[in-house]
């Protein structure tokens, strides 16, 4: 398991801050409010950013499991054409 992509970079200009310092601090464990009241950023602005990383790790997640689910089923096709009889 790898780590999940987030392009920091695109986010950080989106939102006008430093997404990957915001990150950290939410791994240490701060609220939102102190990030808040530490950064200037507003709670909203934040509760933004980490919807939209949110929903980065959903889409790659589901595109994990849809990869995984297409891989299965070539084998099971690749395993029925090699054993029709069964």
């Amino acid at each position: 398991m790898g780590t999940i992509p987030i392009d920091t970079a695109k986010l950080s200009r989106k939102y006008r801050t430093n997404v990957s310092r915001l990150i950290r601090a939410w791994k240490k464990g701060l609220s939102d409010a102190e990030i808040s009241r530490r950064t200037g950023i507003s709670t909203i602005t934040l509760l933004q950013i980490k919807s939209d990383i949110e929903l980065a790790h959903r889409r790659f997640r589901l595109a994990r499991k849809k990869e995984a689910q297409l891989d299965g089923q070539q084998h099971a096709q690749r395993h029925i054409f090699l054993r029709p009889l069964l």
